[in-house]
This record gives C-alpha cells, sequence and structure tokens, in this order.
C-alpha cells in the first residue's frame, strides 16, 4: 500500500516535469518508489569521479582521527586567541548540515558556534544586507560556522524572486569588499561550495518526503528548486566567479558521496591552520578529485 506524504508537514508536491541530463522526466515525489533513472544515477550524477562510496569502516577511522585534530585546533586557538570562520554553502540537501554536524561534534560548544538564522525580520530587512551576520562573528578563540549565509543573495534568493535584480547585481559586488575587511581583520575564513548531482538532489528529496524523521526537511522551496535546477546552476557558476578571491577563495566540494565530501571539508580547514601539534600525516592529503578551487572547478564543467 502506498505511504502517502502528500501535504507532510503542509507540503503540497504534484508530479512535476523536469529536464535530466537532456532528457524530459516525470517525477512524483510522492511515488513511494524510486525511479530507475534517479536510482542508477544518484551516485555518479554530473560526472561524480568515483562509482561506489566511501566504506563506512575506512570513512569511521579517518573522520574520528580527523576530529581529534579538531580538539587540538581548538585548544590552540584558545591559547593564541585566533578566529575561524567557516560559511557552508550548497543547494537544499548537499549536506551541509551533516558535514557540520561531524565538524562540530567534539569541540567544545561554548566556542565552536553553529549559525543558521531564519529570514530575515521587517527591521533587518531595512538594514545593511551584511547587518544581521555581523553579530555572530567570531571573537577571539571562537570557530564559527554559517550554516548558509549571505550568499543566500548570490542563490535561492535571485532564483525565487526573493531579490531584484539590482540587489543580486550589487551583492557581487560587494561581497568580496566586505570578505576583504574581515580577513584583513585577522579571521581565519573558508567558504565552501557542496556540489551535488541532480539525479542526487533528487533522491535525497525522496528520502527526506518519505521519512517519519525527517519530512521536516521538505519545504515549498525545495519543490520550486527541482524544476529550476539549470537556474540554480547559472546562479552558483555566477556566484563562484564573481565572490572566488585571492583571500577568500571558493573551495568546491563534489558531494554525492557524503562520507568523502565530510572528511574532505574537515581536512582543508586543518591543512590551512598551522596550529600546534598538527599531525600532517594523521590529517592525510586531500583528494583532488573531491575538492578544488572555483576556478579549477568551473574550467571542468
Amino acid at each position: 500500500m502506498k505511504n502517502d506524504n502528500r501535504n507532510k508537514g503542509g507540503v503540497d508536491a504534484k508530479p512535476i516535469r523536469i529536464k535530466v541530463g537532456g532528457k524530459e522526466r516525470m517525477f512524483d515525489i510522492d511515488d513511494p518508489g524510486l525511479p530507475d533513472w534517479v536510482e542508477k544515477n544518484k551516485l555518479t550524477a554530473g560526472g561524480y569521479p568515483y562509482d561506489e562510496r566511501m566504506k563506512r569502516k575506512d570513512f569511521d577511522q579517518t573522520l574520528e582521527t580527523l576530529q581529534k585534530e579538531l580538539v587540538k585546533l581548538q585548544s590552540w586557538m584558545q591559547a593564541t586567541g585566533e578566529r575561524v570562520m567557516v560559511v557552508m554553502e550548497g543547494r537544499d540537501a548537499a549536506g551541509k548540515g551533516g558535514t557540520i554536524f561531524r565538524m562540530h561534534r567534539y569541540m567544545n560548544p561554548r566556542t565552536a558556534n553553529i549559525i543558521a538564522l531564519p529570514k530575515p525580520t521587517e527591521a533587518e530587512r531595512g538594514q545593511w544586507y551584511f547587518q544581521r551576520y555581523i553579530a555572530h562573528f567570531p571573537t577571539a578563540g571562537e570557530f564559527v560556522t554559517f550554516d548558509r549565509s549571505w550568499y543566500n543573495r548570490a542563490g535561492v534568493e535571485p532564483v525565487m524572486g526573493f531579490c531584484t535584480p539590482e540587489q543580486h547585481q550589487k551583492f557581487l559586488d560587494d561581497a568580496p569588499r566586505f570578505e576583504l575587511t574581515l580577513v584583513s581583520e585577522g579571521i581565519r575564513f573558508f567558504k565552501f561550495w557542496l556540489n551535488i548531482g541532480q539525479e542526487t538532489q533528487l533522491e535525497r528529496f525522496h528520502d527526506r518526503r518519505h521519512s517519519a524523521l525527517t519530512h521536516w526537511k521538505f519545504s515549498p522551496i525545495d519543490v520550486a528548486g527541482m524544476e529550476k535546477w539549470d537556474d540554480y546552476s547559472a546562479k552558483r557558476d555566477l556566484m563562484l566567479e564573481r565572490t572566488h578571491t585571492p583571500y577568500a577563495p571558493w573551495q568546491v566540494v563534489r558531494a554525492n558521496d557524503k562520507r568523502r565530501s565530510r572528511l574532505a571539508v574537515i581536512r582543508h580547514v586543518l591543512l590551512s591552520i598551522p596550529y600546534a601539534g598538527r599531525d600532517e600525516k594523521a590529517i592525510g592529503k586531500e583528494d583532488p578529485r573531491i575538492i578544488s578551487d572555483a576556478p579549477a572547478f568551473l574550467r571542468s564543467l
């Protein structure tokens, strides 16, 4: 018997016609059966370089090693007053929250903060666009991670019509100048874009829709976003091109396999900061098939 999730969480999701890989497809997210064309390509979508997920045992062992290094990093930050700020961006269902959870899991929450702001209030809409984010920037010894950030104005806002074209273009001009200020202040600043393939996103949305535990994550924005894949891609590419700078570079992480992407993000942060006691051998080397800077990613498209 079909598990009818229609309107679950207050979301009405009718079957939609979308273009995937140059072909028109019908996708009914309320059908409990995942279409064969999604199941077949959910890992390899978008040119993902691996055809198998990382083994759980290897992931767990490596993750624990990296988490121990994060604890060292935090101790060093407390001793030196260093500040670290991470911006985690990506399409819906890219794995931002899961990556942040594993990065922060064993860090002291008193000085390792996760910032996930709701939509702006009426008062905040009247402020300078960046203003509400600044209050959450790190003080001495703090590690702050933004689960989405001011880069909403580079992606979801222009795609969904939540800002004007003029506001979007102004943001692309202003963001590099804004980030130069915070880097010049001495904050160690990281920007990650978690990149997933289209079938990967559809499979993750489908899982959410049919889960008694996570269906609340599926939103009207997700429904609309499924039909705007190409528009999101165009805005992503423009964002990476216009806001990647030598002082605030974008790192693009191929995230179809959540295990590899989570390790790649944590490893990049650890290898970028010269904290006391850093064990580079234990951290390991970056996988260029999984993580690259924005220019290299754009050249690969």
